[in-house]
């Protein structure tokens, strides 16, 4: 299961970003679902963005993304991968972004979202340059810069051989995500 946030179980405000639901007709899971599935398995003050499994609130984060993890899976079937940052852990992604001269395009960067550190020799492996599009590595994140859109970038199957459990975020969700997280502190 899914480590979450690096504060053992201490209360605080996190994201908690569920993989591949509400993508292209798959994995349906509404909003109030996921509220309800967070307050089981005990978040609160419980904010969704977006449609895509986006949420922040408030909880212990220890063992967080794998309770979550069984509630959608006993109470909806759903077996979806989750991943938790606290909100000082997205605070540090978003400083740490190495394309800040491409962040008026959001929807062509993202962040690449890992359940642990990315190996770096496969990172290494497979290049950081794939035709226009460029990848950097981060504190458990990928960066990822589209020269165009993400749909056909080689860029996808870099991440693939990469491996690991992950989730991307468009860059204008990610810099949301954090401002919520503002705003509940």
């Amino acid at each position: 299961m899914v480590v979450a946030g690096r504060q053992n179980g201490a209360v605080t405000t996190c994201v908690v970003l569920v993989r591949g639901i509400n993508v292209g007709g798959h994995n349906r899971l509404p909003m109030a679902d996921l509220r309800a599935a967070l307050d089981s398995s005990g978040a609160r003050d419980i904010r969704t963005y977006l449609q895509s499994g986006n949420a922040v609130v408030t909880a212990p984060t220890s063992g967080l993304a794998a309770r979550l993890e069984s509630e959608l899976l006993l109470a909806r079937g759903l077996e979806a991968r989750v991943i938790v940052r606290t909100a000082a852990e997205l605070r540090a992604v978003v400083a740490s972004n190495p394309f800040t001269d491409r962040e008026e395009t959001p929807k062509q960067l993202h962040v690449a979202f890992f359940d642990g550190q990315p190996d770096a020799s496969l990172v290494e492996e497979v290049g950081t340059h794939h035709g226009s599009d460029e990848l950097a590595l981060g504190d458990r994140a990928i960066y990822l810069s589209y020269a165009g859109g993400s749909h056909d970038s080689p860029l996808n199957a870099a991440l693939r051989r990469i491996g690991g459990v992950y989730t991307a975020r468009n860059w204008g969700t990610v810099t949301r995500l954090l401002a919520m997280t503002d705003k509940a502190s």
